[in-house]
């Protein structure tokens, strides 16, 4: 499935990139599209993300921090 922002209707991330985290919300390796999300570093390792058409917080992407070394977690 497609996750979209809860604001806009934009899409997201796919299910195919969802994977399992000790975190309670749910985790994702990558974004949909180039488009999908907007980013700003907030501090070393983590940059505040937000949707990409209407600016809607979405939280943080964790960098190296995904299931493999070297990958991103949403």
């Amino acid at each position: 499935g497609i996750y979209v922002c809860s604001k806009c209707g934009h899409e997201l991330f796919s299910s195919r990139a969802k994977y399992e985290h000790s975190s309670p919300w749910p985790a994702f390796t990558e974004t949909l599209r180039g488009d999908s999300v907007a980013k700003r570093q907030e501090r070393p390792g983590a940059l505040k993300v937000t949707c990409g058409k209407c600016g809607n917080g979405l939280g943080h992407e964790f960098l190296n921090d995904g299931p493999k070394r070297g990958q991103s977690r949403f």
